[in-house]
């Protein structure tokens, strides 16, 4: 069974060094467990979409609650699928750097990426906006 869960946390470190690290593990780690998904981040939050087996998604939403890279974590949305909307990615990462605000303001009150302010099912809108906008880099 496939499910598709969506998370934020904040970054304890954020050191590009420290993001970098969380992408190149999520690349090696994700494949091995049938995990795709996209990382969106900015302003020292992380957005994150994982997708995959029942029991795989929710060993790695454990694994990064207890990881001491990331704070304040918050599961924002958790669905069964019938199929994958970020299977191009094994960790599909997005350049908040280049996203154009208007994007952000349409989901939100302020042109920034704060995912603890709206809905999951919002946050999940502005990720595959950005996906249809080819924001997304990182498809290894």
């Amino acid at each position: 069974m496939l499910v598709r869960l969506l998370y934020c946390s904040r970054a304890v470190d954020p050191s590009p060094e420290v993001i970098e690290s969380i992408l190149a593990q999520a690349r090696s780690h994700n494949p091995v467990s049938g995990i795709t998904g996209i990382l969106c981040y900015g302003g020292g939050i992380f957005l994150q979409a994982i997708e995959g087996g029942r029991q795989p998604v929710s060993d790695l939403f454990g694994h990064i609650q207890s990881d001491p890279r990331h704070k304040d974590v918050a599961l924002l949305h958790f669905e069964e699928i019938t199929e994958r909307r970020f299977s191009g990615w094994a960790m599909g990462q997005v350049n908040t750097t280049r996203i154009n605000h208007s994007v952000l303001l349409k989901y939100s009150e302020k042109p920034e990426l704060d995912p603890y302010a709206v809905s999951g099912r919002v946050s999940l809108a502005l990720l595959e906006d950005l996906m249809a906008a080819a924001a997304i880099c990182g498809r290894a």
